[in-house]
Formats: C-alpha cells, sequence, structure tokens
C-alpha cells in the first residue's frame, strides 16, 4: 500500500472554469526559521519626474520572459500588464472575505513567501544593529493624544470601547476611556526607550517591530493587497544623537539601496516630503531644522531626488522611496522620517556627559534624542503585490512557495519508497506520513533547529504519464523539478529539469546556477543543458547555496 498518495485539491475543482489542481497529501513544508513606516495614500507625484530608467529586464520581471532557446521573447517590447489579485488567486497565495474588508487572509503558499521574507529582514536586522521588539495592538485614547495622533490621526484610526462604566451602563471603574488600534508603532517604541535609562555612550537604540496595524480606509478606496484596513510593517525607530542623523539617514538609504537590488527591483525614485500646510506638529523651527538635514543626507547620497512640498508626516518631514511596479505605475515602499517632536512630547531623555557636544547647562547631565522613523519594505502587504506582478509566477528558489517536486515514473513499490526517501533528504527533514501511528511509521519527528535549511518539496506519485506530471509542474511554475524510476534504484540518483529555475534567473543568476551544478558533479543528460543528472545525497546542499545566493 502506498504510504503517499496524490490528491486533487478540491478547491480548485469547485472553482467554475479551471482545471483541477492537484497537491501532494504530505507536503513536505519548511520550518519556520525565522513607516513606509507610516506611509500615507499612494499618490501620483503632480510634478514632473526625472528621467528614470525602465524597469530591468529581467527573468523576474513580467516584462521578460525566455523561449525555448533561452532568448529574450519579442512580446517585451508591449508587455501585458499583470494584476497581483488574479495571479494572487492563480497561485494560491491570499484570499479576502467580506467579513473582513481589506484584511487578507493568507493562504499557506502566501504565508510561507511573507515568512521568507522577514527571516531576510530579521538576517540584515542583525547586521544593522536593530533588537526586535512586540507591542501592544491597542492603546488608550490619552496615549494618542500624547502623540498627537488623536487630532491629527483619528479619522483613519479605529476606536474602541472597553468595561467602562459610563454612568448609562454597568462596567468596571477606570476603565471607562476609549482606546484606539493603532495604526502606527511609534508611540510604543517611545514608551519601550522612556522605561530604561539610557547613556549617551549607548544610542543609537535601534528598535524594529512587525506587529499588525490598523487603519480605518474608505472602503471604496481598498485593493487587494496595495490598499488595506489591516497591515504589516517592517517598522523601525532609531533614538540617537543629533550628530549622529547624518549617518543613520545613510545607513538606511544604503539598507534601501541593498533591498533593491536582492530582489531586482530597478529603478526607484526618492522624494523629500516637507511639512504639511495645516494638522502639523511642533514649532517652524523644528521643522526647518529637520528638512534641512534630510535635504543635505539626499545630497551627500549622491542620488537624484525631487521635492514633494506638504506631503510630510503631521510630526516631521521625510524621505519617500517609490518604486515603479511592472505596470508603470509609482508606489511608495521605504520611507525615512526624522521626527523632532514626538521625543519632547513624551519627555525621552538620555544622560549626557559634560564637555559632549549636546550638553545643555539649562538642563545637566539630559538631552534630548532625536528620532528617526524607518521602514525598508514599507507594507509587507504592497511589497509583496509588487512582487507578485515582478515575478509573475516565476519565484526566485528561495522565495518560491513551490520550490521543489519529485515526479515518479514507475508504480512500483520501490520506485514510490525512493521519491519518500528523496523528498525526505532534499527538504531537509522527514514529515509525518498519513500512515504514522502504524507499525511502518511509528516513531515521532526529531527537533529540528530554526537555523537548519528546510525547503518545500512536493511529490506527484500518481499513476499519470511522465509527460503528464511533467506538464502540471511546469504549469505550476515549480523551480526545480525532479524525476526518480527504476533506472535510479541502483545509484541513488535523480534527474532534474532546470527549466523553472532558469526562466526565474536573470543571466547572472543562471551562470551562478550552472556553476553550483558543476561544483556538485551534475552532468547534463540532454543538449539544451536544462536536464541534469545528480546524487540525491547531493541536492540537499545544492538547495542551500541556491537559498544563500538569493537565486
Amino acid at each position: 500500500m502506498r504510504s503517499t498518495a496524490l490528491l486533487l485539491c478540491r478547491r480548485q475543482q469547485q472553482r467554475v472554469n479551471s482545471t483541477p489542481s492537484w497537491r501532494t497529501f504530505n507536503r513536505l513544508s519548511a520550518s519556520a526559521r525565522f513607516c513606509s513606516c507610516h506611509a500615507g495614500p499612494v499618490r501620483q507625484s503632480t510634478k514632473p519626474a526625472q528621467p528614470t530608467a525602465p524597469p530591468p529586464v529581467s527573468a523576474s520581471s513580467s516584462l521578460w520572459r525566455r523561449n525555448a532557446s533561452g532568448s529574450a521573447s519579442k512580446n517585451q517590447l508591449n508587455p501585458s500588464p499583470v494584476d497581483h489579485r488574479a495571479l494572487g488567486t492563480e497561485q494560491e497565495l491570499f484570499t479576502s472575505s467580506l467579513y473582513s474588508p481589506g484584511s487578507p487572509l493568507f493562504l499557506p503558499n502566501g504565508t510561507h513567501v511573507v515568512n521568507k521574507l522577514l527571516d531576510f529582514l530579521r538576517a540584515q536586522y542583525r547586521q544593522y544593529g536593530f533588537q526586535e521588539v512586540i507591542t501592544p495592538n491597542i492603546y488608550k485614547k490619552s496615549l494618542w493624544e500624547i502623540s498627537g495622533h488623536w487630532q491629527n490621526y483619528k479619522e483613519d484610526m479605529y476606536e474602541v470601547r472597553g468595561r467602562g462604566a459610563t454612568g448609562e451602563t454597568e462596567g468596571e471603574v477606570g476603565e471607562d476611556e476609549s482606546y484606539g488600534l493603532k495604526p502606527m508603532n511609534c508611540p510604543g517604541h517611545c514608551l519601550l526607550f522612556k522605561s530604561q535609562k539610557h547613556s549617551y555612550r549607548q544610542l543609537p537604540v535601534r528598535y524594529a517591530d512587525f506587529s499588525p496595524l490598523h487603519r480605518n480606509e474608505i472602503s471604496g478606496s481598498l485593493s487587494g493587497l496595495t490598499r488595506v484596513r489591516r497591515f504589516h510593517q517592517d517598522d523601525g525607530h532609531i533614538f540617537c544623537r543629533p550628530q549622529q542623523i547624518k549617518q543613520e539617514i545613510s545607513l538606511a538609504l544604503g539598507f534601501v539601496d541593498m533591498v533593491m537590488k536582492t530582489f531586482k527591483l530597478g529603478s526607484y525614485r526618492l522624494l523629500l516630503s516637507t511639512r504639511p500646510e495645516k494638522d502639523f506638529i511642533g514649532s517652524l523651527e523644528l521643522w526647518d531644522s529637520a528638512e534641512s538635514q534630510l535635504r543635505d543626507a539626499l545630497e551627500n547620497s549622491g542620488r537624484e531626488w525631487e521635492l514633494n512640498e506638504g506631503d510630510g508626516a503631521f510630526y516631521g518631514p521625510k524621505i519617500d522611496i517609490q518604486l515603479q511596479d511592472a505596470n508603470g505605475k509609482y508606489y511608495q515602499l521605504s520611507t525615512i522620517q526624522l521626527d523632532l517632536n514626538l521625543p519632547q512630547r513624551f519627555g525621552l531623555e538620555y544622560q549626557v556627559g559634560e564637555g559632549e557636544e549636546e550638553f545643555d547647562l539649562r538642563n545637566p547631565g539630559k538631552a534630548t534624542p532625536v528620532m528617526i522613523h524607518r521602514a525598508v519594505f514599507g507594507s509587507l502587504e504592497r511589497f509583496l503585490a509588487i512582487l507578485i506582478e515582478r515575478y509573475a509566477g516565476r519565484w526566485p528558489f528561495w522565495l518560491s512557495p513551490r520550490q521543489c517536486i519529485i515526479l515518479t515514473v514507475h508504480q512500483n513499490q520501490e520506485v514510490l519508497d525512493l521519491a519518500e526517501q528523496a523528498a525526505a533528504k532534499l527538504s531537509g527533514f522527514r514529515a509525518l506520513l498519513p500512515t504514522f501511528g502504524s507499525d511502518r511509521e511509528s516513531q515521532p519527528p526529531t527537533p529540528l533547529a530554526s537555523t537548519d535549511p528546510t525547503f518545500l518539496v512536493d511529490i506527484d506519485n500518481s499513476s499519470d504519464s511522465l509527460g503528464k506530471k511533467v506538464a502540471r509542474a511546469k504549469k505550476s511554475k515549480y523551480n526545480l523539478i525532479f524525476v526518480v524510476g527504476q533506472k535510479n534504484l541502483a545509484d541513488q540518483s535523480i534527474e532534474v529539469d532546470i527549466d523553472g529555475q532558469l526562466k526565474s534567473s536573470d543571466d547572472g543568476g543562471a551562470a551562478k546556477l550552472r556553476g553550483l551544478l558543476a561544483g556538485v558533479g551534475a552532468g547534463s543528460s540532454t543538449e539544451n543543458g536544462r536536464s541534469m543528472k545528480m546524487r540525491i545525497e547531493d541536492v540537499h546542499p545544492l538547495l542551500a547555496q541556491l537559498e544563500k545566493h538569493f537565486l
């Protein structure tokens, strides 16, 4: 009796005008290894934009395809627009519900990609000196009054009532104050900074937070993942000394540039968004100082930038980083905001020694830090939407929700067993099988370390012909398609089709892939060099290298 069975996906069977999809019963899923910081509505710039390069012609872009010979398709001159909502459904990434408008529900495939993005950020945070924190989703109205959100942002917040005693209804005394679901993380991070004593020698202090945020957007503006009510940001706040501003903003701009290059997102533009005409907090002197320092940082960056007058946050000016999507529309992603107001409103301070630059005789031994708000991805949901459209189903291996699939050629038990053994070795662990609890599968899994590299491996052991299995796998856009049959039993080898991975790679990535294959002794078994024969033992180290090199 076979220990694994390929089941038709009932969800897709029930869809109208769709072909049945399929999924192995025991999918080997990877273990978790694991503002704009305050982005407002996405606005098209009304100012004449500086000439920018078109989106790069790369395999990660929907503007680019390879044909069978490996050359660029002629269709790149007139690309068809792509929509992340349709692709998200096709690839089983996310869905939505009338019961929670503007709050995406991520399916396992989409959750895998989101977790990979978070893993990536957490690894970079260690390099950039950020410490991850966790903060509440709800705060009393009085906190939002201190921060200025209640006066300037209330209509975009969700107000919540507690168990308060109002005099008309029963409740708990002292709990009659309104609460607000947080639209931003900055007040909570101010509370964290204030909860401890800090010396000038300890600054900068950098906090990172992935807590969900809520903003009461107008229902007519909601759209897929690009405009939502519940979302996540790679939110970071830096508390630093005035003389550290230039260096911190330079580091933030470098972080942004590294992300754009790693994800092959192409050109982007920098905007300096200045003080709004109304509904802002703080003195004009503080605003002028902050805008001047951001302007100096942009000049020192060596990059072209544009002035976006009046579009700053209500508490400070900002540098907005806008990315052009596959359809030519600009979206705000990253933001770097300089805030001299919130630290004063929250009474933040650090200890400073006499003789230091910021030492003040009027308040000896204490100084107020500067606060820098920064987000690199901005909204993770919006960033994911752009990736979905850029990659158009051809995900790089390290992000892909469909990394590997093993196809069996024969139905005899030896081949089926070899497929299961290969899946365990490729994925980096042995998943629970449907036979767990029987005499054959009686031992529970041993613990996996969070640092162990694990990968997604599906098995198609159906009775269909190999040709049909390959066609299905290619339609589903698997990066690597493996085949095992009777001939692989003796030498414990496996055939691998790298066509999907080549289509997700630019020329540099394709060359690196072939170099890695040569390094593990994989020999081409076809004239076009897209099918290789490998030892099963050599595949997992290869997959680890693909992930390490962001291929």
